[in-house]
């Protein structure tokens, strides 16, 4: 394992800054050739990339961002929606040079690579996704899925204003320990400077509530249909949420709704992935059902390839990098 340090001559890769869509957001490059841009998902950073970064530096030019809010990137208030999120990146590709490039993302990242696949292919030569629902398809089984419901707990509390950083920074700690090494299969796959590196990464002011901010976004119908759903008050009116989001409320017995229509429609309507895709996808994931990589037929119209990895968590890049490296690279170096 190559591990970072504070004097970045003694890594592979180096260190750099770009402004990019009105931020600045740091990251670490290696290598030379077409352009490879890997995102990372909650509640990382560019380190979780570590073990890919000197494989495929071998054959491309590896670039691998703080996404916006995380570790040593601009930390802005706001910004944190799929179209913004997904400018910066493209901001980062025509900032660098280049027209098009690969999109590798794993979680969050590969949330944004999704919405880049779907919006902006001619950005693109590949996408390669990583235990990273397709945005339609995972608010399609937080429809209809009680078990998907059940795994994405987490994505409701953080609708909690100001509370889940609160309780995270109290509990640092004991937080990276649990969602790292303790939700992994392969537990050897954190040491314990590991844990120490993300529990500083989390640790930088700001950080928090950026990373949470994602899914407090997420869950706007604004991100989805440009309406918003909530009002100008919703943080006020924050404990009627079950009954306010759609998305929730269809579990209270709630029939569909004029608030949940648009967003169905938001679905039914979602544009189709025209780059060819890789789908990586662990078979023991707390978080997300392999449901969610079923019925993709209507979202990716370009080739596509699903390939489910057997004894491995959420963290798969992580837990399993060789796998991930030989199949990266097999599908990257595709004629």
């Amino acid at each position: 394992m190559i591990a970072p340090s504070t004097d970045w001559q003694s890594n592979p890769w180096r260190s750099e800054f770009i402004e990019t869509n009105r931020i600045r957001l740091h990251y670490v490059t290696q290598g030379e050739g077409e352009l490879v841009i890997l995102l990372h998902g909650f509640p990382e950073f560019w380190y979780s990339w570590r073990h890919q970064i000197p494989a495929l530096a071998r054959h491309f030019k590896v670039v691998v961002p703080d996404l916006r809010g995380y570790n040593d990137s601009d930390k802005p208030t706001g910004g944190y929606d799929l179209a913004t999120l997904g400018a910066d990146i493209r901001g980062i590709i025509k900032g660098l040079g280049y027209t098009k490039a690969n999109i590798v993302g794993h979680d969050w990242g590969g949330i944004i690579a999704w919405y880049l696949g779907q919006h902006f292919p001619q950005s693109l030569h590949r996408l390669a996704i990583l235990n990273a629902p397709h945005p339609q398809r995972y608010t399609q089984e937080l429809l209809s899925n009680l078990d998907q419901v059940r795994r994405s707990w987490y994505v409701f509390a953080f609708q909690i204003p100001g509370l889940p950083e609160w309780l995270i920074q109290q509990n640092l700690k004991e937080f990276v320990q649990t969602v790292f090494p303790g939700l992994s299969v392969r537990k050897g796959a954190f040491s314990a400077t590991d844990t120490e590196i993300y529990q500083s990464a989390l640790a930088k002011p700001g950080v928090l509530s950026a990373a949470i901010n994602y899914y407090r976004q997420f869950l706007s119908l604004q991100n989805w249909t440009g309406q918003n759903w909530l009002g100008q008050n919703w943080v006020e009116n924050w404990t009627s949420l079950p009954q306010a989001l759609p998305l929730v409320g269809s579990f209270f017995g709630k029939p569909t709704s004029d608030t949940q229509k648009p967003l169905l429609g938001a679905i039914e309507n979602a544009s189709p992935v025209t780059v060819p895709t890789l789908i990586l996808w662990s078979e023991d994931d707390p978080f997300l059902s392999q449901t969610l990589v079923e019925g993709l037929d209507s979202l990716i119209t370009a080739p596509y390839r699903v390939k489910l990895i057997a004894d491995c968590g959420h963290w798969m890049q992580q837990e399993v990098p060789q796998t991930v490296n030989r199949e990266l690279l097999a599908f990257l170096r595709e004629p």
